[in-house]
């Protein structure tokens, strides 16, 4: 079944990425293509455009949504922690802008194979990239409980963690977990009804929080967002959406960093770091979704994007 989708905070990416002519540019999570295709449309001198995910599938649909612009569009599948390796093999070494629309399209969410919804039953699988070996299953297999607790309590802010993740250990003692719908009526039995969640499902932070860890989203944001201002031409814009406060603080320090450049101690008489300032931070705050945005798209309500831009190196 096929899925509309809407790509999130679209005209304010296609406003903050500020082409250039003849640019090169990257899409570090492609998925359907919907911010790729429009900012083509949009400034249709663009140089080259790199699309880049790690769910095959997302590449094959990409490639067949950016088909009209194929003479100036490239789309290969990869992790973008390992952004700069995927673009030296492409004979690229700086670029003009890059975004990272860190959300999971609903064709995703929606398909039962991938695990990825407590409200379909499916495997405990929960990849993103299926090439991998490690699934959920193995992670809830192999964690202790303590080690559970911990990852549904960062990753998923969870305030439930500790009963959630001894109810799972306990089940997987007697049996295995068989598929989602069991994973999701483990952690409704473990968190009492008037405690739910008002404007989210009760299992939604375990789920977010097992997906995080099954794919090393976190670790691997971070060293996404380091390539990037690695290989950002002067003037160069990067633009993150996020759409937790996991994302959105790693993105935020990212650029708080970058912004900062001497990471010496306070005191000392002089720079002894020699760390210059790489980024001028171009949204003081958070840009969010218009009200007519999220009534059209409820799932961009928790949009968040911020824009940099790379400083003369």
């Amino acid at each position: 079944m096929a899925y509309r989708h809407t790509p999130v905070l679209l005209n304010e990416f296609l406003e903050y990425i500020n082409c250039k002519e003849g640019g090169i540019y990257v899409d570090a999570t492609v998925g359907n293509a919907g911010h790729a295709l429009q900012l083509l449309k949009q400034y249709p001198k663009i140089g080259l455009l790199v699309g880049i995910d790690c769910d095959r599938e997302a590449v094959d649909l990409s490639k067949k949504n950016l088909a009209a612009f194929s003479h100036k569009t490239t789309v290969v599948h990869g992790n973008f922690r390992q952004l700069k390796k995927i673009l030296e093999q492409l004979g690229i070494h700086k670029i003009d802008g890059i975004l990272f629309d860190l959300g999971i399209s609903m064709s995703q969410l929606k398909d039962p194979l991938r695990g990825l919804s407590f409200s379909l039953k499916g495997p405990l699988d929960m990849r993103m990239d299926n090439s991998t070996s490690f699934q959920a299953k193995d992670l809830l297999k192999q964690a202790s409980s303590r080690e559970l607790e911990k990852i549904l309590r960062e990753y998923g802010e969870e305030p439930w963690a500790k009963r959630i993740s001894a109810n799972i250990k306990k089940h997987l003692q007697k049996s295995p977990l068989h598929d989602t719908a069991e994973l999701s009526d483990i952690v409704l039995r473990s968190i009492p009804s008037k405690f739910y969640p008002k404007k989210i499902h009760a299992a939604t932070r375990t789920f977010q929080a097992i997906r995080i860890a099954v794919n090393d989203e976190l670790n691997s944001l971070i060293k996404g967002l380091d390539n990037a201002i690695d290989v950002l031409g002067p003037a160069g814009r990067i633009c993150a959406i996020s759409f937790h406060s996991l994302e959105d603080r790693i993105v935020k320090n990212k650029f708080k960093e970058w912004a900062k450049g001497c990471k010496c101690p306070p005191g000392l008489p002089f720079c002894a770091c020699n760390e210059k300032k790489k980024l001028k931070i171009i949204t003081k705050k958070p840009v969010n979704p218009s009200q007519e945005e999220i009534t059209d798209n409820p799932r961009a309500r928790s949009a968040k994007l911020r824009a940099g831009e790379r400083l003369q190196q």
